[in-house]
């Protein structure tokens, strides 16, 4: 077990053992994932001006379209995703959970950065431009159609800020 894990648990035995409540899940994790939806559905930028720009609709005609996330520093544990779907108006996360699929980046999403790096962008302190230009976030997908929604693509970054995720061990 890595030493931030063994510590990441025992810091969730000491709050239990408190009485307080249970840490949050790992950042990136699929509890993490499965919360990160709901933020999404909360968000209007995401849901509303990512339906409005066609952004949600160009899935190939699949149901959907993946955004896929990771921790560069935590090379052994799985990828993360939201799907995200056309729906009543809006593009709405329709899941959050470990990858299952190949991307197809034609449509889809893959985005990784160190933990450290989530964490700054998380906080606003830069977007995804300088994120990328200065090689603080890799990314593949349909750079075009990035290009043409930086504004919503910022909110995502902010919501890895505003989903609680521990950070002190990798998801697994």
């Amino acid at each position: 077990m890595e030493m931030s894990a063994r510590n990441a648990l025992l810091a969730a035995a000491f709050a239990a053992m408190a009485g307080t409540a249970a840490a949050a899940p790992a950042l990136m994790s699929e509890e993490w994932a499965k919360a990160a939806c709901t933020a999404w559905n909360a968000d209007a930028t995401l849901t509303k001006d990512l339906h409005e720009t066609g952004w949600a609709a160009n899935d190939k005609k699949r149901g959907y379209k993946a955004l896929q996330v990771a921790r560069k520093d935590c090379k052994a544990s799985p990828k993360v995703e939201l799907r995200i779907a056309a729906k009543d108006g809006k593009a709405m996360c329709v899941s959050g959970a470990k990858s299952a699929a190949a991307l197809d980046l034609d449509v889809d999403y893959a985005m990784v950065a160190d933990t450290k790096r989530w964490v700054e962008m998380g906080k606003g302190e830069y977007g995804p431009m300088r994120a990328m230009m200065f090689g603080r976030l890799s990314f593949d997908g349909p750079m075009g159609e990035a290009m043409g929604n930086m504004g919503p693509f910022e909110s995502f970054l902010l919501l890895v800020g505003k989903v609680p995720g521990d950070i002190a061990g990798c998801p697994q």
